[in-house]
């Protein structure tokens, strides 16, 4: 009588998480290239540059810049790559008004997540005060500009500890303005995330939690930065839980 070796369910699971892991690293990959190939409007700055107010994010034409990733960062590493700089948050232009409309981003942000349309300080169309937002983190409305902040999903001191250190200005400038890796939210809950990861902290709302984990590894897969094992695990598996409710 021969016996069926039983495989735990611990090592079953990590072997379905290596496939979907793959799959999915696969699957956005190609959905960023898709994006990044396709055809867009909008009014260029003096350098060239502007936001893609359709796709997300801020990039230049006609430039001698160099892409906007770091090539010498795999997605997924067993070790950081090494600081050479510190960080400092002067280095990343952020809230930048690129198409000249006298809208920087922080703005365009606020415009583009408001379920109502916005109002503007002393009707000069510029800075926003006054809309209907709900924010993800917390599920709660707001009506007001000033209670609101503009939270990078995947923030610029964390990228610059996972591979964006060595960035040029404009590559910094470009991921400080990325729409796709901007939300509005709450203020305190913007200040208490600081700058951490999804091991760290994850949103009140837990009904956003899967949303979230796709934005970060999205943005992460995008811009190449540095994903430990321990992270790509609890996104991975977070993600693959989501998908299979």
């Amino acid at each position: 009588m021969k016996l069926h070796k039983t495989i735990p369910h611990s090592q079953r699971v990590l072997t379905v998480l290596k496939g979907i892991h793959m799959k999915l690293f696969i699957f956005l990959s190609l959905s960023i290239i898709s994006l990044s190939s396709a055809a867009h409007s909008g009014r260029t700055n003096s350098e060239g540059c502007h936001n893609d107010r359709k796709n997300g994010g801020y990039h230049c034409h006609g430039t001698k810049t160099k892409s906007y990733t770091s090539k010498s960062t795999s997605v997924i590493s067993p070790t950081s790559p090494p600081l050479l700089t510190n960080y400092n948050r002067k280095d990343w232009p952020h809230w930048v008004d690129a198409d000249s409309d006298c809208q920087d981003t922080r703005a365009e942000i606020l415009i583009r997540d408001s379920r109502t349309p916005v109002k503007f300080k002393r009707n000069k169309g510029c800075n926003v005060s006054w809309g209907e937002w709900l924010d993800p983190y917390t599920s709660q409305v707001f009506t007001k500009a000033s209670d609101l902040d503009i939270d990078h999903v995947v923030p610029l001191a964390h990228a610059h500890e996972t591979g964006a250190a060595n960035w040029t200005r404009e590559q910094k400038r470009a991921f400080a303005n990325d729409f796709e890796n901007l939300l509005t939210v709450e203020d305190n809950s913007n200040q208490a995330k600081g700058s951490k990861s999804p091991l760290e902290w994850m949103p009140e709302n837990k009904a956003f939690h899967c949303e979230y984990l796709e934005k970060w590894l999205r943005v992460k897969i995008k811009y190449k930065l540095y994903l430990s094992k321990r992270e790509s695990k609890f996104v991975m598996t977070k993600v693959y839980d989501c998908r299979n409710k």
